[in-house]
């Protein structure tokens, strides 16, 4: 698409930070999801070769016992009766597994949500909820990045637990490596073993993080690099969306000095970011074959007004 490179894009003056608010029109809801087109769809959807279908979701129930408060877990009811069963669920964050962040997620500072949207424009009104990525569907050419795999072959063996920043570089390498290509309108899954890591500590184990995402206790997690200049090279690449098998895309303890990669994605880009997408599998998968690209799936929860959904999300080869 022929639409203004980073550099090109306006700029907040005050922090020489850069949005795309108006790129797509005022009173845009997609954000990043405008690059995927029916065309792009179609594309992709000729990368099944073989059929096999492969799911990228967590159990809503994981990981339970790594956040506090609203994310910690929830109740599930259910009633029996003559006739079957009913179930419900008490509790149940949309955010506390394989997730989805939209765009009411995140703002930045004074300056708002997505488009400059402040809390009295999107309350009550159906403004940047969930429910237009759903209707949209998050569909299309899916490439995984296997960043833990290569550096491992490379003989850069890394800690996931941890800080690592994964690099444009490190991105652009790990693809060649793998024989495959960026495209506009990807879906680009970030794999950097961290939740390979964690479903491999016990209880006890998992138990010792909780409450430690933030704070001088903090863990290390590798994750997306979290400068302006990797925010560019994603909207330069015309990135549709970014997941990763980690707490938050980006590596953390986030550093106030380089910024917040969460507020540059979804506020001043509009682009859908993942966390916790379960990779393991797909990435066998791909080593296997060969084949780092698919198609791929994902139904957010058609909530109107929502900030978050689990993904519902499969990679189909």
């Amino acid at each position: 698409m022929n639409l203004p490179k980073f550099a090109e894009l306006p700029i907040f003056e005050k922090t020489g930070e850069r949005h795309t608010w108006g790129v797509w029109g005022e009173g845009d809801q997609l954000g990043t999801m405008n690059f995927v087109t029916p065309a792009h769809v179609e594309r992709a959807a000729r990368l099944v070769k073989t059929g096999a279908v492969i799911n990228l979701s967590l159990p809503l129930n994981y990981p339970a016992n790594l956040f506090g408060g609203l994310r910690s877990g929830y109740k599930h009811e259910m009633t029996v009766n003559r006739g079957g069963r009913d179930d419900m669920l008490d509790n149940f964050a949309l955010q506390g597994s394989s997730q989805w962040d939209g765009l009411r997620h995140i703002r930045y500072r004074e300056y708002g949500y997505y488009g400059g949207l402040q809390d009295e424009d999107i309350d009550g009104k159906g403004l940047l909820g969930i429910e237009h990525w759903a209707r949209h569907g998050i569909v299309g050419r899916g490439v995984l990045v296997d960043i833990d795999r290569y550096l491992k072959a490379q003989g850069r063996p890394w800690a996931p637990n941890q800080k690592y920043s994964v690099t444009p570089d490190d991105i652009e390498a790990c693809a060649r490596g793998q024989g495959v290509a960026l495209e506009s309108g990807d879906i680009l899954l970030l794999r950097t073993g961290w939740l390979t890591w964690h479903k491999g500590l016990d209880d006890p184990g998992r138990e010792a993080l909780r409450g430690r995402l933030t704070g001088e206790n903090a863990i290390g997690v590798p994750g997306l690099d979290g400068s302006q200049a990797t925010a560019g090279w994603l909207w330069d690449n015309q990135i549709a969306a970014i997941a990763v098998d980690n707490i938050a895309v980006e590596a953390m303890p986030v550093d106030p000095e380089v910024g917040f990669q969460h507020r540059r994605l979804i506020a001043m880009l509009g682009m859908p970011i993942g966390e916790f997408w379960d990779l393991d599998e797909l990435a066998d998968a791909c080593a296997a074959d060969g084949r780092y690209e698919f198609f791929l799936t994902s139904a957010p929860l058609y909530g109107p007004g929502g900030v978050g959904s689990p993904i519902n999300a499969y990679a189909i080869k």
